[in-house]
Parts: C-alpha cells; structure tokens; sequence
C-alpha cells in the first residue's frame, strides 16, 4: 500500500477514508478527520483601564485619610506600607482592569470606524459582484475606496505619532516593534556546561545568577563609622525642611503617564492625576527616609527586564538589563541627586571637563568641545592622536563600597551618608 496515514497518538484521527485516485496518479486519495479541540491563546496579563477610571471618586477618597495621624509615631518602612495600602485600596474601587489583547486578536490601530464602514462596503459589493448584482467596475470603484480609506488613516495616524513622540513615546516604538516580523522573544541560552536551556523559568534564573554575579563585593559603611567631619544626626532633626511639600507636588506634576508602574503597582498617571492629594503624604515619607537613612524595600525591588546587545544571542553575557523600579522611590532619587549636584557645583567639585550626567550639557557638547581643541592643535601644525576607551559593563561594575568613599566628602550629612551606604546600596535590586 503505498498512501499510509502516520500520527503520534492514538485517537487523533478518525473517519478514515481511501477515496479514487488522484488523476492518472497511482496514489489513492486518503480522507479523514482531526479529532481535537481548538485552543485559543487567552492573554492572562491584566492591565489598569484608565480611560473608564472614576478619577472624581478616587480623589476624595484619598482626601478623606488623615496622613498626618495615619503616618504619626512610624517608622519608614510603616509609613510606605500605610501609604501603598491606602493607595492600592482606592485604586481597586476606581479603576477596573481589563485584560490585555493578543497582537492576533487585536485590530490595528489605525483603523477607525469611517475604515470599518468602507470595509464591511467593500464586502458588501463583492458578494452583490459574486452574484451578478453589480458589475466588475462598480465593485472595483468600492474597493479603491477603501484603499484611499486605509493609506488616509495610516498615514494621518503615523502622523500624529511623530508629531508627539517627545510626550508619548512609548506609544511610538511599541508601534515600530509591532511591525516587526521577526520573534521577538529571548531566544534559548546555553549554560556553563554548554548545554541548551529552553524553559523561561530557567533562563530567567540563568540571567538573574549572570547579572548578580557582575556586581562586585563592596561594604557600606554603618552610621557609627561615619567619617570624621559629617553632620552628626541632631543638627539635621532640628534643621528646616529638606523636602518640601510643594517640591514633590511639582515633580507629581511632571510624571510621564506613558511610562509603566514598578513592582509596588503604583502608576505614574495616578500619582500625576493626584498630585496634590498625594503631595502631603510622600513629602512625610521622604523627610522621614532622609532623616533617618531608611528606605522602603519596595524601593529596592525592580522587575528586570534582559535587553539583547550584541553577538550570539546564547551568550547570556551579550545582555544588560534594564530596571523598572517603583515610581516614587524614583521621586526621592531626583531629590538625592539634585541636592549632591547643587553641593558639587557649588564646591567646584565638577571639572570644566566634565559633560556626562551634568545639566545643560551633553554627548554633543562634549563633541563640540573635543572638536575644538583638535582643530586648534592642527592650526598649530601639532600631531594630535586620539585613544577611544570603553569600560566593560561599567555601570554594573561600579563597586559601591569605592563610591562611597567618593561621596563622603559630597554627603555632609550622616543621615544620607547612612542613605546611600545601608539603604539604597545595600545590595543589587531583584
């Protein structure tokens, strides 16, 4: 017999059949039926529905918590946890969730309802073509119509996306990936021993080991080590605000309610559309945490994503990682960091030379001012030689202990000195 019928289980198939031949062919035609259930891939993933979020109702009853006696007589670490709760508490009585859609299921979206009329129209008319109704033209008129539809709203769409891609622009690659026909998932890792791993739980481990194993060992330096010549801790309870309430306020109010929420499930549109109400309670919060030094856990806990950089993709050193951390613990660094910036700046403690990470200068200034310095040495008839030096994974690498001892002269106060040293550096984020 020369048609056969292969499956890898019993019970796949059934209704077997061996019809006439195909043809002049001496094959026989098999027919039989599939025996199995369709499976549709459902998203588990739940999201936050803003848009049927009652923002009215989440307001007041926020307003209704009395921060002050809530937060009275605690710790920081009580303190966050009364907040989050409150938050969380409200959050679940305003704004429903919806789950997220498959990219299968999931109609593109530039389609508006003026393209869904042209299409279901163009439908229309070619089942009236297929039946003799209309002619050829009048159904190719219609076609060409919802062609011009669909190039109108694509276009007009895209549009709109370069046109507020400094404001929203996650909305702008998620898009751009969207397009893209490759897989984008992360590819299988091999281990120590060479062998491949393919399940997500094994590779999520295999990149958390690699990641951590970067880090190099450090100490942090206890409050009762504080170097000599530090503020002692009394000064600073008796000294006037650090941060004030108005400061967090300004910054609620310039949160990006594009960008995702940590793992403390706090989202930046709620604490951007509550700003005021939310103002009081995180300013006690951070004065408390400067004070003292300590810092919330969730503070610490990021969800890491692995970010392909370059070479073979089995290599789990060819990836970096990418932290998404809670949005308020992010509010207390910029407080952190203005202060040190305003300390150094005003002790001279930046070089002239210094362009990173330093406001109102850039890569490109940085170009321009190495641009200059070569030209006029060339003017000079002077050789010039360049050297381009790249660290390894410097920012993972940073020994935290070294730092330390770099900011000590920086953080005058034994309160942030103990900060940095114990809370925020205490070990890496997981």
């Amino acid at each position: 017999m020369l048609d056969l019928l292969f499956t890898n289980r019993d019970g796949l198939v059934g209704d077997v059949e061996v019809g006439g031949r195909l043809g002049h062919s001496d094959h026989e035609i098999i027919e039989f039926s599939i025996i199995g259930e369709i499976r549709r891939n459902v998203n588990k993933i739940s999201t936050l529905d803003f848009r049927r979020a009652d923002f009215g109702l989440f307001k007041r009853l926020i307003q209704r918590v009395p921060w002050e006696t809530v937060l009275e007589n605690k710790g920081v670490q009580e303190r966050w946890v009364c907040f989050k709760m409150e938050i969380l508490r409200a959050q679940e009585q305003t704004v429903p969730v919806c789950r997220k859609m498959s990219r299968r299921g999931k109609r593109p979206v530039w389609m508006s309802n003026e393209v869904l009329k042209e299409l279901r129209n163009k439908k229309k008319m070619y089942h009236l073509f297929e039946e003799g109704m209309i002619s050829q033209e009048v159904f190719k008129g219609a076609a060409r119509a919802c062609r011009k539809k669909i190039r109108e709203a694509k276009a007009q769409f895209e549009l709109n996306l370069a046109t507020s891609v400094k404001n929203n622009k996650k909305s702008f690659y998620k898009y751009i990936n969207d397009k893209k026909k490759g897989i984008t998932n992360l590819s299988s890792l091999l281990d120590e021993a060479g062998n491949l791993v393919t399940k997500d739980e094994e590779k999520a481990e295999m990149l958390n080991a690699f990641f951590a194993s970067v880090f190099i060992g450090r100490t942090a330096y206890p409050q009762d080590n504080c170097p000599q010549g530090l503020v002692g801790g009394a000064r600073d309870q008796d000294g006037p605000l650090v941060i004030q309430e108005e400061a967090v306020r300004e910054l609620l109010g310039h949160l990006d309610i594009y960008k995702s929420m940590g793992p403390d499930g706090i989202h930046p549109r709620v604490m951007r559309v509550l700003a005021d109400e939310l103002a009081k309670p995180l300013s006690i919060i951070y004065q408390e945490s400067w004070l003292t030094g300590e810092v919330p856990g969730d503070w610490k806990l990021a969800n890491v994503t692995p970010v392909y950089k370059k070479g073979r993709k089995e290599d789990p050193g060819n990836y970096s990682p990418v932290s998404l951390t809670s949005v308020p613990g992010k509010i207390m660094e910029q407080f952190i960091l203005s202060v040190i910036t305003e300390h150094l700046q005003d002790g001279q403690g930046f070089r002239p030379s210094q362009h990173g990470f330093t406001k109102g200068r850039s890569c490109l200034t940085n170009l321009i001012s190495f641009h200059d310095q070569v030209t006029c040495l060339v003017d000079a008839g002077r050789a010039v030689d360049v050297v381009y030096l790249d660290f390894s994974k410097a920012f993972d690498t940073v020994s935290h202990s070294t730092l330390l001892d770099k900011l000590a002269p920086v953080a005058w106060t034994r309160a942030l000195f103990a900060g940095l040293g114990t809370g925020w550096m205490a070990g890496p984020r997981e």
